[in-house]
């Protein structure tokens, strides 16, 4: 047996972009960036940013074309794949390509989430009971 899921918490790098199929299947592409701050050797704090190349398939697709936008916090699962390829001046390059199985938005750049919830609120592409800060037991 083998598994393969990656979970990414980051920001669009650039608005997505929408395109079908043949077929008429939704696919929409996009990059996220995670951050992650390190100390070098010198004992200096550096932030080190992660890029993944993420592709959604049917309604969510659709769904991130119409509400992300370059900035915008998201969170992602999927399945990853280290995609080699050789550049216009020769260079091998590595691109992290996800396909994504799962989108959940975080926060807001609109003023209203998909679900028509306030600002500042999470939501997700998925049904999720809603939790007040009273309802938390710590």
């Amino acid at each position: 047996m083998s598994f393969n899921k990656i979970i990414i918490v980051g920001n669009l790098g650039r608005d997505p972009e929408l395109r079908y199929t043949p077929q008429g299947t939704p696919v929409c592409s996009f990059t996220v960036a995670t951050n992650e701050r390190r100390k070098d050797r010198a004992g200096e704090t550096q932030d080190v940013t992660t890029w993944f190349r993420v592709t959604l398939w049917g309604r969510q697709a659709e769904t991130a074309s119409q509400y992300l936008t370059k900035g915008r916090p998201v969170y992602i699962e999927g399945r990853i794949r280290l995609d080699e390829y050789t550049d216009r001046d020769g260079n091998k390059r590595q691109s992290l390509e996800v396909n994504a199985t799962d989108l959940h938005f975080i926060g807001s750049s609109r003023g209203e989430e998909p679900s028509g919830g306030p600002k500042g609120q999470p939501s997700s592409t998925a049904n999720e009971p809603d939790i007040s800060d009273d309802d938390i037991p710590f």
